[in-house]
């Protein structure tokens, strides 16, 4: 989500529809894992052979990841439609989808 768009104020009215959404989601039995991701991290970057470590928050950085979701869904059209209703619910912002590969 960019820090700098304005972000609906959480109220008893969002809590509601997001909870519901991910009722809905648990519902479907598409929702793996959700969560909430600190401000602070550390950065790990590796060139030349040399790895560099930094540790954040990061002033320079105008976005940053504060939540995340896992689903399993049939297709890219899905995960899309997901964030789309998400978006409904919080208002601006902005997100990314990245598929997850691991042992089947």
């Amino acid at each position: 989500m960019t820090l700098n768009a304005p972000v609906r104020p959480p109220d008893q009215e969002l809590f509601a529809e997001m909870g519901k959404f991910v009722d809905d989601l648990a519902q479907a039995g598409v929702l793996i894992a959700t969560g909430g991701l600190a401000m602070e991290g550390t950065h790990v970057s590796s060139s030349g052979g040399k790895v560099t470590v930094v540790d954040g928050p990061y002033p320079e950085t105008k976005e940053t990841i504060v939540s995340f979701a896992l689903v399993e869904v049939a297709s890219k059209d899905e995960a899309v439609a997901l964030s789309q209703r998400f978006f409904g619910i919080v208002g601006d912002g902005e997100g990314d989808l990245r598929q997850v590969f691991g042992p089947e």
